[in-house]
Formats: C-alpha cells, sequence, structure tokens
C-alpha cells in the first residue's frame, strides 16, 4: 500500500495551540473521545466527516502540522512534519515520529486546508511535495 499524506491542525478552538505537546508526546489528536460526532456542519469541518478521514489513516503514512494565518490568507504554515507509527482508533489518536521540532516552519499555499483534517494526498501532486519535502 502506498504511503498516504495527511494535513492536521493543532489549534484548539482556533487559540489554544498544542504542538509542543504533540511534539513532547510524539502522538497527534483532535477530539476527546467522549465528544459526540453530530455537527450541523456539511462542509468538512463536522467532526463526523473528520473521523471518517481520520479511519483512513495508516502506519507509514506523512503527517504535517499546519495552522492557519488569518482569515482570507491564501496560504498555511507548516509547522512539523512526521511519520505515522500507529494509529488507536479507539482514543482517536496517531502517534508519530516527528522529523522535525516546534521551531519548523514553511509557508505554503492554503490549497483548501481549513478543517483539522486533510487527506488523503497523493506524493505526485507539486503541492504535497512541496509542504513534505524535509
Amino acid at each position: 500500500m502506498d504511503k498516504q499524506y495527511w494535513l492536521v491542525g493543532a489549534m484548539w478552538g482556533g487559540s489554544d495551540d498544542a504542538l509542543k505537546d504533540f511534539i513532547v508526546r510524539q502522538y497527534w489528536y483532535c477530539w476527546d473521545i467522549n465528544e459526540a460526532a453530530e455537527s450541523d456542519s456539511n462542509v468538512g469541518n463536522s467532526i463526523a466527516t473528520q473521523r471518517e478521514r481520520f479511519r483512513q489513516i495508516r502506519r507509514g503514512d506523512r503527517i504535517a502540522v499546519k495552522r492557519m494565518l488569518g482569515r482570507g490568507s491564501a496560504d498555511m504554515e507548516v509547522r512539523a512534519l512526521g511519520v505515522v507509527r500507529d494509529v488507536d482508533f479507539e482514543e482517536w489518536r496517531v502517534y508519530v515520529d516527528w522529523l522535525t521540532d516546534d521551531q519548523f516552519a514553511r509557508k505554503v499555499p492554503l490549497h483548501g486546508c481549513t478543517a483539522s483534517i486533510h487527506g488523503p494526498f497523493d506524493s505526485n501532486d507539486a503541492w504535497v511535495q512541496n509542504v513534505f519535502c524535509i
């Protein structure tokens, strides 16, 4: 199976930055395991939609943590890159071997990635190569 590429967020509620904790603890997650999956959103940002994406993440996939650069910005900041080590579908947690530290930063086009999790992307896409190159 080919590697898949994922972009994920680390800002709780748009303002509480969890990236340092993710890097130190070597994981990424987005939801409280007791949080309801219902939402009125039908634009890809609902918890149910994002959990469906999450279920597709596999060991060996590549993951990038991104941050929005403000309302209306055409760009985002890639803040961390890693390789998925394991996925816990009960805890909604991805264990990651981070390849960068919390000081990494790269500005790339937003490419519509406004939700907490986007993907899977294919490695042949030039935008994906720009996001994930080390």
